[in-house]
C-alpha cells in the first residue's frame, strides 16, 4: 500500500536526519526506546486507556479528559504518548498518566507490537492525529477510538476524489467529536454520521489553567512601582503582555513602547535562547530585566521583563491590561484562549484564518488583527484613551472562552456512557 511505502521512506528519512538535527534525534531514539519502556511498565492485568497527542498543544487539548478520567474512575490507567519531542520533553514527567512515552512510527509491525504490549480498553486521538495501521487495527480487535477536539476543512486530503482509499481511515473512529458544524457536515459527505460536535476541550484547559494559576512575586514587583515620587495620584502603570512572540512582532510592538513610558512591557518570547533574547534587549531602549535574573528590587525598577524560562506564560496574562499573541507574521498565531481567559483584548497577526477561536474571538470584539505598525498604533492609541472600550473589550474576550466551556464532559459522556 502507498501509505505504508510512504511511512517506510519517512522512516528512512527521519534516520538519516537523525545524524545532524538533535531535535530529530530525540525522536527517533525515543521511538525506539518506547518498546522497553512498556515491556518494563505495562501491567497485563491493568485496563489502560490510550491518549495520543502529536505535539504539547494536542496534550492541553487531551489534558482536561485525563486528568477528570484519572479522578472519577481510578480503575483505569493512563498510557499517554507522544510524535514530536517538543510535546514529550516537556511533559515526560507529567504526573496525570501512568506511562509516557513516544508513539513508535506507524509501520505495521510497530503497531501491533505496540498493541499486543498495551491491550488497551479505549483509545482517544487528539485533534488531527489519524494513524492509519494503529486505528485499523484497533477496529479490528474492536477497540473504541474517539477523536476528540478534531476539525476538518474541505481542503483536507480525506475529501478529495482521489485519496478516498486513505479516508477509509475515518470510519475506524468510533465516534468523533469535532469542533464546529463544517466539520460535521464534511463527515456526513462520505458517510461518517457517529459525530457530535462538542467544542474544543482548550476552553476547559484554559479555564483550568486559570484557577489554578501562580502567584508571580518578581512580576507583582514589576506591575506595582508607581510611576514616580512626584505624581501626587501615584498611578500605576499599565502593562501590555506579549506572549509566543517572534521577531516581525517584536519589532511592531517595541518600536510602540519605545516611544510610551506611561506602559510596561513584559514579553515570553516563542524561542528561549540567548541569540533572540540578545536581540530583543537590542531593540529595546528602555530598562529591562530578565526575569531569572531579577530581583523584586529591580523587577520594580525596569520598564520591561523578558521573560527566560518557560512555564509561566499562562499566569503572567494574568498581570497585563492588553495581550498580544505572537505568530501571526508567521506560519500561524499561538494560543490566544490563554491570553482571553483573563478578560484583556488580545492582538495577534493577519496569519490567524485557520484558527477558528481567533476568527470568533475577532467576532465577539474581544480581539484586535494587525496587519502593521500603523494599524498597532491606531489601536493602542485609542485604548489609551478610552478606558471603556479596553474594558468592554477585555470583558468580551473573557465571556467568549467561559461561552465555549463544557466540552470535557460531553465527551466523558458519550465515550464512557456515564
Amino acid at each position: 500500500m502507498l501509505y505504508n511505502f510512504a511511512i517506510y521512506f519517512y522512516l528512512l528519512g527521519v534516520a538519516i536526519a537523525s545524524l545532524f538535527n538533535e531535535k530529530v534525534r530525540k525522536m527517533w531514539r525515543g521511538e525506539r526506546a518506547a518498546f522497553d519502556v512498556l515491556k518494563q511498565k505495562v501491567d497485563p492485568e491493568a485496563k489502560f486507556v490510550w491518549f495520543h497527542a502529536a505535539s504539547l498543544g494536542e496534550f492541553e487539548q487531551g489534558r482536561p479528559i485525563m486528568e477528570r478520567l484519572r479522578s472519577e474512575h481510578p480503575e483505569y490507567k493512563i498510557l499517554l504518548t507522544f510524535f514530536s519531542p517538543s510535546g514529550y520533553e516537556v511533559r515526560k514527567n507529567y504526573e496525570g498518566a501512568d506511562i509516557i512515552c513516544y508513539l513508535p512510527l506507524d509501520t505495521p509491525i510497530n503497531a501491533i507490537r505496540f498493541l499486543r504490549l498495551v491491550r488497551p480498553v479505549m483509545a482517544f486521538f487528539i485533534k488531527y492525529e489519524f494513524w492509519y495501521n494503529y486505528l485499523h487495527i484497533l477496529k479490528y480487535r474492536k477497540v473504541p477510538a474517539y477523536s476528540v477536539s478534531s476539525i476538518f476543512r474541505p481542503e483536507q486530503v480525506f475529501f478529495k476524489w482521489y485519496a478516498k482509499k486513505y479516508a477509509g481511515v475515518l470510519r475506524c473512529i468510533t465516534h468523533f467529536f469535532v469542533q464546529n458544524e463544517q466539520s460535521r457536515e464534511l463527515l456526513e459527505k462520505i458517510g461518517i454520521t457517529e459525530v457530535t460536535i462538542s467544542g474544543d476541550t482548550r476552553f476547559d484547559r484554559v479555564l483550568q489553567i486559570k484557577e489554578q494559576s501562580k502567584r508571580l512575586p518578581l512580576v507583582e514587583a514589576f506591575k506595582n512601582k508607581k510611576q514616580t515620587v512626584e505624581e501626587a495620584y501615584k498611578q500605576e502603570y499599565k502593562v501590555f503582555v506579549a506572549g509566543s512572540s517572534w521577531p516581525p512582532d517584536e519589532d511592531i510592538f517595541i518600536r510602540f513602547f519605545n516611544e510610551h513610558p506611561e506602559w510596561k512591557l513584559i514579553i515570553a518570547p516563542h524561542v528561549i535562547g540567548n541569540d533572540h533574547l540578545q536581540q530583543i534587549m537590542s531593540k529595546l531602549n528602555r530598562k529591562t530585566v530578565r526575569y531569572t535574573e531579577a530581583t523584586p528590587e529591580t523587577a520594580a525598577e525596569a520598564q520591561c521583563m523578558i521573560i527566560d524560562c518557560f512555564g509561566l506564560l499562562s499566569s503572567i496574562y494574568h498581570y497585563g491590561e492588553v495581550a498580544y499573541v505572537g505568530g501571526g507574521f508567521g506560519v500561524g498565531i499561538h494560543n490566544v484562549l490563554e491570553a482571553a481567559v483573563w478578560n484583556v483584548p488580545v492582538f495577534f497577526g493577519p496569519n490567524n484564518k485557520r484558527f477558528q477561536e481567533a476568527q470568533q474571538l475577532l467576532a465577539s470584539g474581544g480581539a484586535v488583527e494587525i496587519t502593521d505598525y500603523n494599524s498597532f498604533d491606531s489601536a493602542m492609541t485609542r485604548f489609551m484613551n478610552d478606558e471603556e472600550w479596553l474594558k468592554e473589550c477585555g470583558s468580551k474576550a473573557g465571556e467568549y472562552v467561559k461561552s465555549k466551556a463544557g466540552a470535557t464532559d460531553i465527551v466523558l459522556k458519550e465515550s464512557l456512557h456515564i
